[in-house]
C-alpha cells in the first residue's frame, strides 16, 4: 500500500508545485475579499496568521500569505503527529515574512513528509487531526494530508488565477 500512496501523494505535490512555482511575491498578501484572513506582522517583527479555533460565519477568504502559513501550520503538526512529537499550536508557527520563503518551507515540509512515509508504521494509533478516541491510524493521518495538500493547492492555485485575471 505504501507505493500507492506515495503515488499518490506525487499526484498531489504536482499540483501544489505547479502552483508555488507560478506565484509572485505581490501574489501573497493580495486581499481578494473585504473580509479576509491573512499574514500580519506583529509588533515583535513576527508575522502572525489570523486564526480562530472556531471558524466564524461567514467564513473570511483567505490569501495566498494564510493559505502557505495554514500548510505549513497543518504539515508541520501531521510530521509531529506521525514522529510521536508534540503537535505544535498555531500560534507557534509563524510565516516567514515573503513567498520565496514561504515556499521554500512548503518544499521543505514536502521533504520530511517523504522522510516520514517511509518510516511511519500505518497500523499505529494517530489523534491528529480527529483526536485521540476518533480510533483513526497513521494510515488516516497520511491519507488526509495528500487531501489537505489538495485543496490548499487549488485554493493558491484558484486565488492566483483571480489575481491575475484582474490585471
Amino acid at each position: 500500500m505504501i507505493d500507492e500512496v506515495r503515488r499518490q501523494f506525487d499526484v498531489a505535490w504536482a499540483l501544489t508545485e505547479f502552483h508555488l512555482a507560478a506565484l509572485v511575491e505581490d501574489d501573497f498578501l493580495w486581499e481578494p475579499a473585504d473580509l479576509c484572513w491573512t499574514v500580519r506582522r506583529d509588533t515583535s517583527g513576527s508575522w502572525r496568521a489570523d486564526f480562530a479555533e472556531v471558524e466564524p460565519d461567514p467564513v473570511p477568504v483567505p490569501t495566498i500569505g494564510w493559505l502557505t502559513w495554514h500548510v505549513d501550520f497543518w504539515w508541520s503538526a501531521a510530521i509531529a503527529a506521525c514522529e510521536g512529537q508534540p503537535v505544535p499550536d498555531p500560534a507557534s508557527i509563524t510565516w516567514p515574512g515573503d513567498g520565496a520563503a514561504a515556499v521554500a518551507r512548503i518544499r521543505e515540509l514536502a521533504q520530511q513528509w517523504r522522510n516520514t512515509l517511509s518510516q511511519s508504521d500505518f497500523t499505529a494509533p494517530a489523534a491528529f487531526p480527529w483526536g485521540a478516541d476518533a480510533g483513526r491510524t497513521v494510515a488516516d493521518t497520511v491519507l488526509w494530508v495528500t487531501v489537505e495538500l489538495t485543496k490548499n493547492a487549488a485554493e493558491i492555485g484558484q486565488l492566483r488565477l483571480l489575481r491575475a485575471a484582474r490585471g
